[in-house]
């Protein structure tokens, strides 16, 4: 027993290190700066214990907070739920349908990716999102799609509240003068007065978190319109990137087959339901899921072979010509190349002289690839790959005659 209770309080501690991170400490700013204002502004305005508009008002100040930060731990702590260690389909034929990933020694289910940040492999991955320093996926989809739903309307109240703040405020000054503040007209109607008296420095307080809360209504707001866009086809951003793909490849050979997303249930109430239910447990295990008639249960992770095959067809082989210490933004590799960084939080690798890359997709300036590396001497070792300034690199003779483009890249020409 008591060696349980010290796991429990181990893992704990681990998961409390996700706040020591960049993101957190934003969101959780934000959040405690635009609530706390709004509290106190709330009270300047419309004077809570006198009116019952102003309890209500206080009170759904309280709910929104409660409800955002609810949602925001869950998305943290309960985390998208990985595939187990080891994980194989139960019909051992089936392997030949998934990829295997080395590093967590066992085969990808279908709809899971391997998270670099996590280390792991995501079950109905949808992205990793460095504001709650986890991955959002199977278990969370439904807690981080409600704080992008909560987080923009809470904040339109704070809004509310702050423009009435100061809209009396200073109506109030400018009517009974700057110097006759024991006049104010809200602070006469109430007793105590106002233990935070309006002043240049609330003002100032209440315009920067009005700033926020605007700021954050339109970024939150179009991530949660992006996210239920997705979640009413039972997509997730990386499968309707994997069904771009699909219909990029089959138009780039011509082929004669079309791709059926297999997940999607041809209702948007059916697809709804697989993400939120009224428990708060999503359906199903993580690992097998419903199907739309006419599809395979692999169809998509067999898609996804078609597409690692025809990477390997595509990419470009480049020798490393000048030295890069794989900063995210070069000084030394001029201008252009250090404005136009890869807005992403993929890795940037180091290259030596003389090294080799295979070079899957890029940019104008940039390109991602893979380093290669000799199996021989590396046994065991993971692939390296990132991003690199294309002016490191050359084109090998023997590519450069078949003129493969690096995925993307055709589509920049």
């Amino acid at each position: 027993m008591g060696t349980f209770c010290s796991v429990v309080k181990f893992e704990n501690l681990q998961e409390l290190k996700r706040l020591c991170h960049w993101g957190p400490v934003i969101a959780l700013g934000v959040i405690a700066i635009c609530s706390t204002m709004a509290m106190i502004d709330s009270v300047l305005w419309y004077w809570p214990l006198h009116t019952t508009g102003g309890s209500v008002n206080f009170i759904m100040l309280i709910n929104w907070t409660v409800m955002i930060l609810y949602n925001y731990f869950n998305a943290m702590f309960v985390g998208p739920g990985f595939v187990p260690l080891g994980w194989k389909p139960e019909n051992s034929q089936d392997s030949v349908y998934l990829q295997y990933c080395k590093v967590c020694q066992a085969y990808k289910a279908p709809r899971s990716h391997h998270c670099r940040k996590c280390n792991r492999c995501v079950m109905k991955m949808d992205h990793h999102c460095p504001w709650i320093n986890n991955c959002c996926g199977y278990q969370n989809h439904a807690s981080f799609t409600l704080f992008l739903l909560l987080a923009p309307l809470g904040c339109i109240h704070a809004a509310f509240i702050f423009v009435m703040t100061m809209y009396t405020q200073l109506y109030n000054r400018l009517s009974f003068g700057w110097n006759t503040v024991k006049i104010d007209v809200s602070a006469a109607r109430r007793d105590p007065l106002p233990i935070i008296p309006f002043g240049l420095a609330a003002f100032a307080a209440t315009l920067f978190a009005l700033g926020l809360a605007l700021g954050t209504t339109i970024a939150v707001g179009m991530l949660f319109f992006i996210q239920m866009k997705i979640i009413l086809r039972n997509k997730t951003s990386i499968e309707s990137w994997i069904e771009e793909k699909a219909k990029d490849r089959i138009q780039y050979y011509q082929l004669d087959e079309v791709f059926v997303f297999p997940y999607d249930m041809g209702s948007r109430w059916k697809n709804f339901k697989q993400v939120f239910t009224w428990s708060g447990v999503p359906e199903g295990d993580g690992l097998d899921w419903p199907i739309r008639e006419g599809c395979h249960q692999y169809s998509l992770t067999i898609e996804q072979l078609k597409q690692k095959a025809d990477k390997r067809v595509r990419s470009v082989r480049y020798k490393v010509i000048e030295d890069y210490s794989g900063t995210c933004c070069p000084l030394n590799r001029g201008i252009k190349t250090f404005f136009t960084s890869p807005c992403t939080e993929e890795p940037r690798i180091r290259l030596q002289k003389g090294e080799f890359i295979l070079a899957t997709r890029g940019l104008r300036y940039w390109l991602y690839g893979d380093k290669i590396l000799d199996d021989s001497i590396l046994e065991g070792v993971s692939r390296i790959r990132g991003w690199f300034p294309r002016n490191c690199v050359e084109k090998c003779p023997c590519d450069a005659e078949t003129d493969q483009a690096p995925e993307g890249e055709k589509k920049n020409r």
